[in-house]
């Protein structure tokens, strides 16, 4: 190899270096996130950027329509009537629900009367496990077996968690069925809106606190996992 051709060479390799870096920059700015807090959400000063913005989903702030997940998030650290609407095309893991910790990476748009709003690519959720004994609890089977008797009477009720039957809050339907820990075919819908352990999956023992109503549907006010 002649001299020109080094040096050809070595502008060539020095061209392609400068490409794949500049490439490898532009990729990296676009798909990066800036972490950000509801408070600078709101500020409007990251209109239209990349940004991460965590926080505790407001109770009963939620609603499902055509797939679209939209629900309001606080700074549990800082002022807790700021609030951040959030709007998340996709499905919400079977942990969301009121209280829950919610990271929300997508971008900032200013929607005209609604204020800023977080458009989500990525929905993460995070509930720390809860645990409580069973001691006292009724089972499936016998919750059933008071009838009316015990209709909006606040009791705790034991199971385990049905296959497959596991929801995220405010998709209209029972958040998961708890079946009887002794008959499988024993079986109660439960309705809570609140966040769930994601250590709770099917056939999790659990504990739960609520009343059974009149149309058979256990309403709940705690869940916990049985320990």
């Amino acid at each position: 190899m002649n001299t020109k051709t080094k040096r050809r060479l070595v502008v060539v390799t020095g061209v392609i270096i400068v490409v794949l870096a500049v490439a490898l920059a532009v990729i990296g700015s676009s798909g990066a996130a800036k972490t950000i807090s509801v408070s600078d959400a709101l500020g409007g000063a990251n209109g239209g950027q990349r940004v991460q913005v965590s926080g505790n989903v407001v109770d009963n702030s939620f609603t499902t329509q055509d797939n679209v997940l939209t629900f309001s998030i606080y700074d549990p650290e800082g002022d807790q009537s700021q609030t951040l609407n959030v709007r998340y095309e996709g499905a919400a893991s079977s942990t969301f629900g009121n209280g829950v910790t919610a990271i929300c990476t997508g971008t900032l748009q200013d929607s005209g009367s609604d204020g800023v709003v977080l458009v989500a690519s990525e929905l993460v959720t995070k509930c720390p496990s809860k645990y409580e004994s069973a001691t006292d609890a009724l089972a499936v089977s016998r919750l059933l077996e008071y009838g009316d008797d015990i209709v909006d009477t606040t009791v705790k009720v034991t199971g385990t968690v049905a296959e497959g039957t596991l929801t995220a809050a405010g998709q209209g339907d029972a958040r998961f069925v708890v079946c009887d820990a002794e008959d499988a075919s024993v079986q109660v819908p439960v309705d809570f809106d609140g966040a769930l352990p994601e250590t709770i999956t099917d056939g999790t023992s659990v504990v739960i606190t609520g009343s059974i109503s009149a149309d058979g549907s256990f309403v709940a006010t705690d869940v916990a996992q049985e320990g």
